[in-house]
């Protein structure tokens, strides 16, 4: 029976130079296969790219950061999307959820053959500026590999991604998760070979968790013979805020020829978010009171500050 939430355990080396953080992501996957209804191969692609996106956004520091990670790639899913919060929740959408591919060679859901080669994105917002992008080439399209390959190049952390996704008849989830292995700096050469031992012996993620092992016992698998603890764990979702507020303003934001076609269609304005499905509609009414009402607030802003200016002037010109 899957698991009702989600959730992501963290556990660290004692001396400091491992650090695990795993996820069993079946209740996320579950409801992105509600959402999108996902084919087999969208289901392992799509579920794949949040665990991922999961683990990764776990590591940021602060509330209102969000990690993005995108795959730009040439085969028939498109560009992949998922955003994920310092607490690990997640979403996303793919550009075509729908198609299936036949089994890869190994008679697994190719997943590789839906993304395909390009480039994989992973886009920081920690609240500055300007976000932080990174850019890695896709490697191989089975995601944890890429992930791997991300991690190396872009920020020069020794990672080992696993990820996984099974899929029943229905093209339903009932199994997913997965694990990043980093190294940090000051860790034990002599830990390296259990390591390694360890991953291989570990095998597939989403099996185990499919045969009902759970984190701890997972994290105890990969840390076998290396001396670790538990930092901590909570829970996770598949978390959307779109708001009907900001498809409002989204809508009365836009150019003065782009409105009036949707005004002389005559018709309500139906929008779609993209990562959870929800639709908002705003009757014709309902656009043109915001617009004008945006107008002004942003005639009354400029008219203070020309007043601020002038008053400034005035001043400086009396203190000549």
């Amino acid at each position: 029976m899957p698991r009702e939430k989600s959730i992501i355990k963290r556990a660290i080396s004692s001396d400091g130079g491992i650090r695990v953080i795993f996820c069993d992501s079946t209740a996320v996957v579950r409801r992105s296969c509600e959402i999108h209804h996902t084919s087999k191969t969208m289901t392992a692609t799509l579920g794949r790219a949040l665990t991922a996106t999961s683990l990764m956004s776990s590591l940021l520091k602060d509330r209102d950061n969000t990690l993005t990670l995108q795959f730009r790639g040439d085969g028939p899913a498109g560009s992949v999307v998922c955003v994920g919060d310092y607490k690990g929740n997640v979403r996303g959408y793919a550009d075509h959820m729908e198609f299936e591919l036949q089994p890869n060679a190994q008679g697994k859901l190719n997943v590789g053959g839906a993304i395909g080669r390009g480039s994989l994105y992973v886009i920081k917002d920690l609240g500055m500026s300007e976000p932080y992008v990174g850019v890695s080439p896709i490697v191989s399209g089975e995601i944890a590999e890429d992930i791997t390959e991300y991690f190396a190049s872009s920020e020069q952390t020794p990672t080992v991604c696993a990820l996984g996704v099974r899929v029943d008849h229905d093209n339903m989830c009932f199994a997913a998760g997965g694990y990043l292995v980093q190294l940090m700096p000051g860790y034990d050469e002599n830990d390296i070979e259990k390591l390694e031992t360890n991953v291989k012996m570990a095998g597939s993620v989403s099996k185990q968790i499919a045969d009902g092992l759970d984190g701890d016992e997972i994290i105890a698998m990969l840390f076998d013979g290396i001396e670790y603890e538990m930092f901590d764990e909570f829970d996770i979702e598949y978390l959307c805020p779109c708001e009907r507020d900001r498809y409002l303003r989204a809508l009365i934001s836009l150019n003065e020829h782009d409105m009036q076609e949707l005004y002389d269609a005559g018709e309500p304005v139906e929008t779609r978010c993209q990562f959870c499905g929800k639709k908002y509609v705003f009757e014709l009414d309902e656009l043109r009171a915001a617009r004008e009402a945006a107008k002004a607030r942003k005639a009354e802003e400029a008219k203070e500050t020309d007043d601020s200016e002038e008053s400034e002037g005035s001043e400086a010109n009396g203190k000549e």
